[in-house]
């Protein structure tokens, strides 16, 4: 077998830039050649999208272990044979996210996925302010978008805050009471 050396993720991620690039300029070129070139592009992703399914299904188990390699993973989702079905990688992620939640004094918990909506309940985060309280629910959208591309929304569903009362009107209306009942 040759020696060949293996391209590093950021080599990966610049060559993936290029294309995009190229691809860019090709679908702006107008006329048959542009057209051509972007239906070859087409038909190589789709036929290598069938290759790696062919792997993926040959691999049984293995293709777990493939998913976690972040190349493969990417063209795994891409091609929709990724192994594990997208609920399963939502709770990942959000496994992946709980101790940040937790160090805040919240719980999180998914409630459910549906299309390509993934539905959590946020509670208890401490400090009663909203501030924190969005920041977590944001730290919970953007981990869940990272990890699972096809989910396109994460709802974070949080308990309303409790209302505060002015101490005045507390103390006004205990004074109140006081009085009618004397």
């Amino acid at each position: 077998m040759p020696d060949r050396s293996r391209l590093d993720d950021a080599a990966v991620q610049e060559r993936l830039a290029r294309v995009d690039d190229l691809l860019a300029t090709v679908e702006r070129a107008p006329g048959p050649t542009a057209d051509a070139a972007m239906e070859s592009v087409q038909i190589l992703i789709e036929v290598y999208g069938e290759a790696l399914g062919r792997v993926v299904d040959l691999g049984g188990p293995l293709a777990r272990t493939l998913a976690q390699d972040e190349l493969l993973k990417h063209l795994m989702v891409l091609h929709e044979i990724h192994p594990d079905p997208v609920a399963e990688r939502v709770r990942q992620a959000i496994d992946d996210v709980r101790p940040h939640v937790e160090s805040r004094g919240g719980q999180v918990e998914l409630t459910e996925v549906a299309g390509n909506v993934a539905r959590v309940r946020l509670t208890g985060v401490h400090g009663g302010c909203s501030s924190t309280s969005a920041d977590v629910a944001r730290a919970i959208t953007e981990t869940v978008l990272a990890l699972v591309p096809e989910v396109a929304e994460v709802d974070v569903a949080q308990p309303a805050s409790p209302s505060m009362i002015p101490v005045d009107a507390v103390l006004s209306r205990a004074r109140g009471g006081a009085r009618r009942q004397a």
